[in-house]
C-alpha cells in the first residue's frame, strides 16, 4: 500500500520533504482490531511536533495521521461493534489499558498506556491502517469524509478545552491561534453560550476576518488588549508569546486553557514577561489539556451533527502531505488541512 512515511525527525526550517512516499506491507486485524481502509486524515500541529521532535516518536520509520476516515474492510475474530462497510473515524487516542484509575473514570487520556494514534502506532498518512475496535467511533452521515476528518482531533479537542474552561452563559472568552481547533470551537461556544462575546486573538488578518464570518464579537492582534476581560481564554498558538499576552487580558478568577501538545523553544524566553501581580494573582489559572477521552470524540461528534459545525476545509492528496505540512509550518491557514487518500 501507498503511504507517506516519516523515517527520523527533522527541522522544518532546513528540510522541506520530512515525509517520503513508500509502497509498505498492508497491515492486518488483530482479534479485537478493525482494518480500515482510509479515504480522508487531517494534517494537524502535533504532526509538527512529532516531525521536529517536540513530540517523539514511539518508533521509527512511522506513518503520521491521527483524524481518520474510512471504510471497514475487515473484522478481527473477537470485534462485535462493527460491520465490514461501516464507515468509522479514528482520533489521536487509539488505546488504553482500560484498568487504572483513569480509564475506569473515563480519564483514558491520563492513562499512563495511552497510545497515540500517527505517534506509538502507524497512523493515516496511508492507504489502510488498523484500530482497536474499541477506539473506532462512528461518523455522523451529514459530515463527508472531507468534513469528517477535523472533527476527529481539532474539534474533539477543542471541545475538551472548552468543558475545562468553566464557562457559563454570558461570559467573555478569547481564542488565541485561529487555525482549525480554534474555528470549530467558535461555532461550538456560539451554539452552547450563546450570549456569550467571543474574542478572536490572532497575527493573520485573514484569520481575523474569517474569525468575524464565523461570528466573533471582537477580533485583534496577539499583543492587543481586549475591549473587555475575559473569563476564559483557549490557546491554541505553537509559541509562549500568546500565553503571556493573553494573561494580561483574563479576568479576576479565570483560567487559561492551553491547548498544545508541546510549545516550541523558539520565544521561551518571553516567559519572563510575565507579571505576577497583573497576570496571575487573584486566582487566575493556566490548565493545559492532555490528549482527548472516547467521551470527548463521542460526545462531541453528536454535537457537531446537532449544531450543526460545518468545518472549513482545504484538501490536498496523500502524496501532498509535505505540501500541508509547511502550510502549517508558515502560517498559511484557514480552517482545516485534509488529505484525500482514496
Amino acid at each position: 500500500m501507498k503511504a507517506m512515511v516519516l523515517e527520523k525527525t527533522y527541522n522544518l526550517q532546513e528540510t522541506k520533504t520530512p515525509l517520503v512516499l513508500k509502497d509498505v506491507a498492508k497491515p492486518k486485524a488483530k482479534d479485537k482490531e478493525l482494518l480500515i481502509k482510509v479515504s480522508t486524515c487531517g494534517v494537524c500541529r502535533t504532526d509538527l511536533d512529532e516531525i521536529e521532535g517536540r513530540t517523539m516518536p514511539s518508533t521509527f520509520p512511522i506513518i503520521l495521521g491521527h483524524q481518520i476516515v474510512g471504510r471497514v474492510e475487515e473484522l478481527g475474530k473477537a470485534c462485535s461493534h462493527f460491520k465490514v462497510g461501516d464507515r468509522v473515524g479514528i482520533a489521536w487516542i487509539n488505546s488504553s489499558c482500560g484498568k487504572c484509575e483513569f480509564c475506569l473514570s473515563g480519564k483514558e487520556n491520563l492513562c499512563y498506556e495511552f497510545k497515540a494514534t500517527g505517534r506509538d502506532v502507524n497512523g493515516g498518512y496511508a492507504e489502510y491502517t488498523v484500530v482497536p475496535e474499541d477506539f473506532a467511533f462512528k461518523i455522523p452521515e451529514s459530515f463527508s469524509d472531507e468534513e469528517a476528518a477535523p472533527l476527529l482531533c481539532a474539534g474533539a479537542i477543542g471541545f475538551r478545552s472548552l468543558s475545562l474552561c468553566n464557562m457559563k452563559d454570558g461570559y467573555n472568552i478569547g481564542l488565541v491561534g485561529f487555525g482549525a481547533s480554534a474555528h470549530l470551537v467558535l461555532q461550538l461556544i456560539k451554539y452552547m453560550y450563546p450570549s456569550s462575546k467571543i474574542f478572536v486573538f490572532t497575527r493573520s488578518e485573514n484569520e481575523r476576518a474569517f474569525a468575524k464570518d464565523l461570528g466573533a464579537y471582537w477580533t485583534g492582534d496577539i499583543p492587543d488588549v481586549s475591549p473587555e476581560k475575559l473569563h476564559a481564554i483557549i490557546d491554541t498558538t505553537p509559541a509562549w508569546k500568546p500565553v503571556v499576552e493573553a494573561l494580561k487580558n483574563l479576568e479576576r478568577g479565570g483560567r487559561l486553557v492551553i491547548n498544545a501538545i508541546r510549545k516550541e523553544n523558539t520565544d521561551k524566553e518571553y516567559l519572563k514577561n510575565i507579571d505576577y501581580e497583573r497576570d496571575l494573582w487573584l486566582e487566575k489559572e493556566i490548565k493545559s489539556v492532555a490528549n482527548v477521552a472516547k467521551k470527548d470524540v463521542e460526545n462531541f461528534l453528536t454535537l457537531a451533527e446537532k449544531i450543526p459545525i460545518k468545518p472549513e476545509v482545504q484538501v490536498f492528496e496523500l502524496e501532498e502531505a509535505n505540501k500541508a505540512i509547511l502550510e502549517i509550518k508558515q502560517g498559511k491557514i484557514r480552517g482545516a488541512k485534509v488529505l484525500k487518500v482514496s
